[in-house]
This record gives C-alpha cells, sequence and structure tokens, in this order.
C-alpha cells in the first residue's frame, strides 16, 4: 500500500516572497554580496597538526539567538582549490571539531544509526566522470574507527557504489546506487539505434556480509522518452553522446530511501521525478513529477513562472515524511528553468492525486542558483538545513522559514550539508606542541571536551596540576609550562570534570 497523506490543515508557506512581499531574508543574507577588493579570510592552520581548514565566515539571522543546540555541521569539501578535502565536522561558528586527515574528495558524509549505533558514513572512490563515481561507501564508529566497507555487488562490476546517497535502513542494509553502461535503442530519445546509456541502478546491500538482497534498475522501470536531457549530437569539438565512451545519462538517480510504508523513494535528476517503488517487487507505485507524473502539480501550468509551483528540476535528496509530505531540494537549474534554487516542501495527497507547494525556503540571494548537488535535511525539532551545491553556500532555517545562520563555502563546494548531534571520542590521544611555557593542544574530532588541565612533574604519578582553562576551539593554548619539568602531559576533561584522555608533547 502506498504512504498515505496525512490530515493537515497547512497553509502554503514561503521563507521569502518575491517583489511586493514581506522580505524576510535579505537583510541578513548579504554575506554574499562582499566587497571586491575584501580579501578573502585566510585558511586555518594549527601547531599541533599538519592540517587546514576552509574559513567559514558565519552569518546569523534573526534566529540565531534562539538556537542553543550545540548540534555540528558535517561538510566534505572536494575542490583541489580548497584548503582541505574531505570530511569537516563543524560548530555553529563555524571553528572546526574534526579535520578528515585522509585529505581526499569525499560525498555525502553524514550521521546515520547501524545496529542502534550512530555511526559516520561517505563515499569515497573514483569520479572519471563528472557526477559519477565508482567506488566505495565507508562505516565508521564514534571513534572514527573504520567497522565497514560497502559497494555494489559482483554482477555490476566494475561498476561500483555511486557517489550520490547510500542509505542505512533499519534492518541493518543499505541502499546504494550505480550508474552500470548499458546498449540501448536510443532513436526514441533522438540517438542512435546502437547506442548507450547510463542506467539507473539501486540495490540493497547487507552491511555485515556485502549480500545483494535486491536490485532495482530504472530502465525496466521508466521510459526513457520521460528524460528530460538530449542526446548531444556530434559537432567539431565533442564526440556524441549516447556511445561507449560517452554514455547518454537519461536518468541520474541521486537518491534513494524508504517511505514510512518500506516502500523505496527514488529521485532521478534527468526525468524531474520521484518514484515510489514497491521494495519487493520493483514495480512504480507512482510518479511525483515530470512528464508522466501521476499527480496533478498544482501551480506549475505553462502561465506560471518556472520554479514558483509544485513541478521540481533537476533535484535533489527526495524524502517522505511521517506527515505524508515529501521534501526536495529543488535545483532548478542546469539547464536554468528557474531562477533560483529552493528548498520545497510538497503536500502530496494520494486520494486526490494532486500535489501543491505545503512550503519552499528560498535564499536570501534571489540569484542563488544551483546547477549541481544539494540537499535539504528537516531536522528534529522542524529546523530545515539546506546545502546549496555548486553555489557553495550552507544556510540553516527555522521550520517558518526564518533564517538561523549561513556561511559560504569559500573556494570549493560540498555535494551535501548536513547538521546532526554528534558525540565522540578519538582513539588516538590529544596532540600536544610545547613552545616555551605554552603548551597548545588539540583532540582532532573529540566533541564533549569542556576545559584543557595541564600537569607537569618528575614523572606520570607525581605530576600535579599546573593550571586548567576552557577549550577555546579546535586548538587551545594553555599557559604555565614549568621549564624544569621532566614531565608535561595535557588532560581532556568533560563537563563534569572526568579525565576523557591524556597528551604529551610528540
Amino acid at each position: 500500500m502506498a504512504p498515505q497523506r496525512a490530515p493537515s490543515s497547512r497553509r502554503r508557506r514561503t521563507a521569502v516572497l518575491g517583489a511586493g512581499g514581506v522580505l524576510a531574508l535579505a537583510l541578513v543574507s548579504c554575506a554574499g554580496d562582499e566587497d571586491e577588493d575584501e580579501p578573502e579570510p585566510a585558511p586555518r592552520t594549527y601547531r599541533t597538526v599538519d592540517m587546514s581548514a576552509p574559513p567559514l565566515p558565519v552569518t546569523e539571522g534573526p534566529a540565531a539567538a534562539d538556537d542553543d543546540s550545540d548540534h555540528l555541521y558535517f561538510l566534505a569539501p572536494k575542490k583541489e582549490a580548497e584548503p582541505h578535502l574531505g570530511g569537516l565536522i563543524v560548530d555553529a561558528t563555524g571553528e572546526p571539531v574534526w579535520i578528515d586527515p585522509a585529505e581526499s574528495p569525499i560525498y555525502d558524509f553524514r550521521v546515520q544509526e547501524y545496529r542502534g549505533e550512530p555511526v559516520l558514513t561517505y563515499y569515497a572512490g573514483r569520479s572519471d566522470v563528472v557526477g559519477h563515481g565508482t567506488g566505495d561507501i565507508h562505516v565508521l564508529d564514534t571513534s572514527y574507527e573504520e567497522i565497514a566497507t560497502v559497494t555494489t555487488g559482483a554482477d555490476l562490476e566494475p561498476h561500483q557504489a555511486d557517489l550520490h546517497d547510500a542509505t542505512i535502513t533499519p534492518e541493518g542494509t543499505m541502499l546504494v546506487l550505480s550508474y552500470p553502461v548499458v546498449p540501448r535503442d536510443l532513436t526514441a530519445a533522438g540517438g542512435d539505434e546502437d547506442g548507450y546509456v547510463y542506467d539507473g541502478v539501486v540495490q540493497e546491500v547487507d552491511v555485515a556480509t556485502g549480500e545483494v538482497l535486491s536490485t532495482w534498475s530504472a530502465l525496466d522501470h521508466v521510459d526513457l522518452t520521460d528524460t528530460h536531457a538530449t542526446v548531444e549530437p556530434e559537432d567539431e569539438e565533442d564526440e556524441p553522446s549516447g556511445t561507449e565512451e560517452d554514455p547518454f545519462d537519461w536518468f541520474h538517480v541521486n537518491s534513494a530511501t524508504l517511505t514510512p510504508d518500506g516502500d523505496l523513494l527514488v529521485s532521478s535528476r534527468q526525468t524531474h521525478a520521484v518514484y515510489v517503488v514497491d521494495r519487493s517487487t520493483g514495480d512504480v507505485r507512482w510518479t511525483l513529477g515530470g512528464k508522466s507524473s501521476d499527480f496533478t502539480m498544482e501551480g506549475s501550468g505553462d502561465g506560471d513562472e518556472p520554479g514558483t509551483g509544485a513541478q521540481f528540476a533537476w533535484q535533489h535528496d527526495a524524502q517522505w515524511h511521517d506527515d505524508g509530505t515529501v521534501t526536495v531540494f529543488d535545483n532548478q537549474g542546469d539547464p536554468p528553468v528557474g531562477k533560483h534554487s529552493r528548498g520545497l516542501r510538497l503536500d502530496v495527497d494520494t486520494d486526490a492525486m494532486t500535489a501543491s507547494v505545503d512550503q519552499e525556503w528560498l535564499p536570501g540571494d534571489p540569484d542563488r542558483l544551483a546547477g549541481s548537488q544539494g540537499n535539504m535535511q528537516v531536522l528534529e525539532g522542524g529546523n530545515v538545513v539546506i546545502g546549496w551545491g555548486d553555489a557553495q553556500w550552507t544556510s540553516e532555517y527555522t521550520g517558518d522559514g526564518t533564517l538561523v545562520r549561513e556561511f559560504p563555502l569559500l573556494g570549493g563546494e560540498t555535494y551535501r550539508a548536513y547538521r546532526f548531534d554528534w558525540h565522540a571520542t578519538p582513539s588516538d590521544p590529544p596532540a600536544v606542541v610545547v613552545d616555551g611555557d605554552t603548551a597548545s593542544v588539540s583532540w582532532n574530532g573529540a566533541t564533549d571536551v569542556a576545559r584543557w588541565r595541564l600537569v607537569a612533574g618528575e614523572d606520570a604519578d607525581t605530576a600535579t596540576e599546573v593550571t586548567t582553562v576552557p577549550r577555546s576551539g579546535f586548538e587551545t593554548a594553555v599557559p604555565g609550562v614549568p621549564g624544569d619539568a621532566a614531565y608535561v602531559a595535557v588532560q581532556a576533561l568533560d563537563a563534569d570534570g572526568e579525565v576523557l584522555a591524556t597528551g604529551t608533547p610528540g
């Protein structure tokens, strides 16, 4: 049975109205209009670790004062021009908590639950073609130790797990994506009879064993002519698409998760549609959006301004919620359909078969159009985090659309951006560097350090407290190191004064 719409008295709500409407965010989102002569902030560097982090100049909105959450933001800068490549966890001020020491591009870096415990998951591998990946999904525990690696089955080799999405289910399985190259007659799409396409595949894989439990193929269930992509003809500079060397990317699956009823919810960028798929049979129960929508997409007629109705375009990150609404990050770009991207919540009525805009979250910058990537995360308390993809911003709003904060990712981009409750104790000890009478200390990834205590003496057994200081960011300076001490150490203390770990100068 398809998920049913919960009764709702909500009306459409908009975070920022257009000209003539109420301007709610533009006055607090002006960080993108920086003075061209103002130099960009320098990367963050440290004494204790040979790593750097990008500057994240945070702009606080009207709702920032009411945000008392200690939840952290999860980013994954992936451009070579960035001061850092890889996973990055920061607090609400943009201060790093964990800097991925691997220094390599990763995708979809987030917190999930596996066997009742919080874990980190991310994709790492090759990306020989822009927008496609061939690699593995890595699972880390709360000490940042790898406990599992997941990819697609041998039946899809050499095409392994794709970079877009990997969702752990309550059954301990993972939904992973892949883009196998498949021969296909492309005459209906304007290509050759002997053409090739990227299929859009979702596999359910047991995390512990790697066993493939099911495989869903878009080519088996969706008509090729539903695509909004076009087969590119040969020209003086480029070969035609739809060949084995340059397959036609007609579907481009970019998210797969579960509905509240346990069906699959699959997002296809190229068809501008989201599909509910029977998890047992693979049959499409219904299609939301696109050329073959089973729903009337209200406010999306020919006379409506692009990007204002229920129809989305080039979207990412479809999620079905318990209240019967569906959210997507509506890119609207590449090629442009609307003027800006948006976070979009749709009221989906499976009785009347209509979809209408329940709420949209618009950028303060009216020209913020993400041609690729992006996501929309609904937090437990109702706030919404939007990663603006290649527009290189991360924003958080309240449920009614008021800006909490936002920041640009200078010089690069992150495929998605999230905020999670995360508590971790790294397996490595704190790093300590002593320079004169000052000890600099950091503990990469530790989330529960409240204070640092400097101890010194003849040895570890006889060392006594010299001073205790509050943690002051990723790296803290602790003064007072005795010049004649044979043993110096810095202890990480939690809020109750318990010792979490001890670091000594390397």
